[in-house]
């Protein structure tokens, strides 16, 4: 499938099929984010692959009780590293380059997985600090973003999106 076809339909899955991803589907996913442009090419990043239910089932009651982070074969945590953008570019690299460099390196998880025939859904809504304890992550690393990762178990619907003029300003030469 080219490029646009695959980030066209790509969908946020809420239901996996029981049915394991494979460590080798997982780094794909890991490469794919080592791949994502960064700033000053810092890789202010570090991702936590969790495939462990116990510390699913935390994670779940972290990110507000969604269901769906348990029924997931895996999930991946990504975590910025602002200090790898701070001693380059200062303040703003801490609030806001790390924070799109990791960004980038999400989308890039979700495309490669649904190239790879998995579901993925971004969850932004979760306890930082609490996912910080249930992981035992050091300080300097920050979770941005839970990733739910697994075969789904749903068809993808297509959704809605505004149209390309009501989004985009093209600002012609003179």
């Amino acid at each position: 499938m080219d490029f646009l076809e695959l980030a066209k339909s790509r969908r946020s899955i809420r239901h996996f099929k029981e049915r394991d991803v494979t460590k080798e589907q997982l780094t794909q996913l890991i490469e794919a984010a080592q791949a994502a442009p960064s700033a000053g090419n810092c890789q202010p990043w570090h991702f936590y692959v969790v495939k462990n239910k116990e510390l699913q089932q935390k994670m779940k009651a972290a990110a507000y009780n969604q269901d769906f982070i348990l029924s997931a074969p895996a999930c991946i945590v990504v975590c910025a590293e602002a200090a790898r953008s701070e001693g380059r570019y200062h303040e703003r690299g801490v609030v806001l380059y790390c924070l799109q460099d990791t960004a980038a390196a999400v989308q890039n998880i979700l495309l490669c997985a649904f190239d790879l025939g998995l579901g993925t859904c971004w969850v932004g809504a979760f306890d930082e600090a609490e996912t910080a304890r249930i992981l035992n992550l050091p300080p300097e690393r920050r979770p941005v973003a839970v990733i739910a990762v697994g075969y789904p178990a749903e068809d993808f619907k297509p959704q809605n999106r505004r149209p390309i003029e009501e989004i985009a300003t093209f600002i012609e030469e003179n």
